[in-house]
């Protein structure tokens, strides 16, 4: 299954050596897609943590309506004079400052920092996206006035390791409440394996029979949202050991809307899915927040 769409292209601008060979397998990563419009255009603003036995890496690109990339910054904050900056691009499009600071930047066991952090993006002046704690540090370090920044948190990628267990966290609607998400599913040596899905501890999908059901999806509530819930464990059950299954949570049409054309306590439908088309169709229709989770076992 593909990404989620992304390109950077020949006008690409890089901070720090960003040749490294590390699979994509050997690390975790999260992708976060943003959207914005400003000046009459649209851009979405992706921006990429990593973690590896090299340490921890951020890249922020950013791609125009017309699917021209307009930059990339890569940022390996383990170089010193790399945790703290900024820059300019001046482009045919558009005039972009990118600004950073990781030095104190508190992390926990995935590639976010936690705390202790900043990291924005001004369009002509303006700032549209604002991540991290450190607020007031921004504004002085741009000297621009405070305002909201003009963007919608619209998906997550991100690679989660485990065994039988696979553990993370989420928000499924921009600027929502933060909810634990586990995955729990033994594969080895059992002739009937389960699959469980837990939000906040409470089991929102079980899948018996999984041989049979290994694709599937199902829709589930997370606070009064609707949010359908897609798997694709079928690289666990015949593919090799270092297969990765998929899950993926869209967020659906509102609640009251899909009470009246669907029954969400309905067993689990079983169809194929592409994640890539299902994420570019869900964003056309104004679906909201897609969280694609892609789960590697650890044997």
């Amino acid at each position: 299954m593909r990404d989620f769409p992304s390109c950077f292209g020949e006008n690409a601008v890089q901070i720090a050596d960003s040749s490294s060979s590390t699979s994509r397998t050997a690390q975790n990563l999260v992708t976060c897609v943003y959207q914005s419009r400003l000046q009459g255009r649209s851009y979405s603003i992706n921006v990429t943590w990593s973690k590896n036995l090299m340490g921890q890496g951020l890249s922020v690109g950013i791609d125009g309506s017309s699917n021209q990339c307009v930059c990339k910054v890569d940022i390996k904050p383990w170089l010193f004079s790399k945790r703290k900056g900024s820059k300019h691009l001046d482009t045919d499009t558009s005039k972009v400052d990118i600004y950073w600071d990781l030095s104190s930047a508190k992390f926990g066991s995935g590639p976010e920092p936690l705390e202790g952090f900043y990291v924005a993006v001004v369009f002509y002046g303006e700032i549209v996206l604002l991540l991290g704690d450190m607020v007031k540090e921004v504004y002085k370090k741009t000297t621009l006035a405070p305002l909201p920044p003009k963007t919608v948190f619209v998906a997550k990628r991100e690679h989660i390791f485990g065994k039988k267990c696979y553990v993370t966290r989420a928000q499924f609607y921009d600027k929502g409440k933060t909810h634990d998400v586990t995955i729990e599913c033994d594969v080895v040596g059992l002739n009937d394996p389960c699959l469980l899905i837990r939000v906040d501890s409470k089991t929102v999908v079980q899948v018996k029979r999984l041989k049979w059901k290994f694709r599937g999806n199902q829709t589930i509530l997370v606070g009064g949202v609707a949010v359908e819930v897609f798997w694709d464990v079928h690289n666990w059950l015949f593919g090799t050991t270092q297969g990765n299954a998929v899950f993926m949570f869209q967020t659906c049409r509102p609640t009251e809307k899909l009470w009246a054309s669907n029954n969400t306590s309905c067993e689990p439908t079983i169809l194929p899915w592409s994640c890539s088309q299902t994420f570019k169709d869900s964003q056309l229709q104004g679906l909201g927040f897609s969280l694609i989770l892609y789960a590697w076992r650890n044997d």
